[in-house]
């Protein structure tokens, strides 16, 4: 299968300023894309290109003076399998004690994910006769699909898990938060992740496109993916970055005051050309 990705943002800005962006498809998977992602940046600036603590590509553009307004821009295609996020209700959860040291850092509390708040208690009530491992995870997400109810007018940049729970509305990133979290304090690592999710293999969402938050658990030695908000395994998933919550990974982060002009995302199946497909 082929998936065309791609995004077009502009934003109006009043100052010289720095923009990092979080853009490029993850480096796990740049062997799949058809030809290298290029991103065009209007008007021409100086992009510094690097990695984050999490190895995720980021880029910082340096808007100077003079400039009013930042565009980025790409499209790209994606080769994928075509396949359905894995299910193995096999995989087991390990022990505090044998987790590999690299993924301690996704049981603690983050920026958006209140591990150490009044959850703590309540993932413990509610989860803790559930089957350990895959059992128990997809237990959480079954309570999350459920508890949220998706509402685009109702998103807040700064809602966190614990204020998602109580007010029980949100989109994408909501859900994700509050499922990290419920994993978090039952000794789960789980990860943040956004990228691109279209409407592949499923009828079509009366929804503008845009990127979508989902996360990854550590269960049987690897990562596997779970996404709250669907609750259903989906196909096309392609990852741009990874994180303890939203605050590590933000499409873009503007140093400076800014409005949104354009925010356009693209991902759809193409053939082998790059065509629409009419499969």
């Amino acid at each position: 299968m082929h998936i065309k990705i791609g995004f077009d943002i502009k934003l109006a800005i009043t100052s010289p300023m720095a923009l990092v962006y979080l853009l490029r498809v993850h480096p796990s998977r740049r062997a799949d894309l058809v030809a290298p992602e290029s991103i065009t940046v209007e008007p021409e600036l100086l992009v510094d290109e690097y990695d984050d603590a999490f190895g995720n590509q980021c880029g910082r553009v340096n808007a100077f003076a003079g400039v009013n307004q930042v565009r980025l821009y790409s499209e790209s295609v994606i080769r994928d399998s075509g396949l359905p996020d894995e299910v193995n209700w096999s995989a087991w959860q390990h022990d505090p004690t044998d987790l590999p040291p690299e993924t301690l850092q996704f049981l603690l509390p983050s920026r958006y994910c209140e591990v150490d708040s009044a959850l703590l208690q309540f993932a413990w009530n509610q989860f803790g006769n559930a089957p350990m491992g895959w059992g128990r995870v997809q237990a959480i997400c079954d309570y999350v699909h459920r508890h949220i109810r998706f509402d685009y007018s109702q998103a807040r940049a700064t809602r966190t898990a614990l204020e998602g729970h109580r007010e029980g509305v949100g989109v994408c990133r909501d859900y994700t938060h509050l499922a990290v979290t419920l994993c978090r304090c039952m000794n789960i690592p789980a990860r943040y992740c956004t990228g691109y999710l279209g409407d592949i293999g499923i009828a079509p969402v009366p929804y503008p496109m845009d990127f979508s938050a989902w996360f990854e658990v550590f269960l049987g030695g690897r990562w596997y993916t779970f996404d709250a908000r669907h609750n259903t395994p989906r196909i096309g998933r392609v990852v741009m970055a990874r994180g303890r919550d939203a605050g590590d990974v933000p499409i873009t982060m503007a140093f400076g005051q800014n409005t949104l002009q354009r925010f356009r995302v693209t991902t759809y199946e193409v053939d082998a050309w790059g065509n629409p497909s009419t499969v």
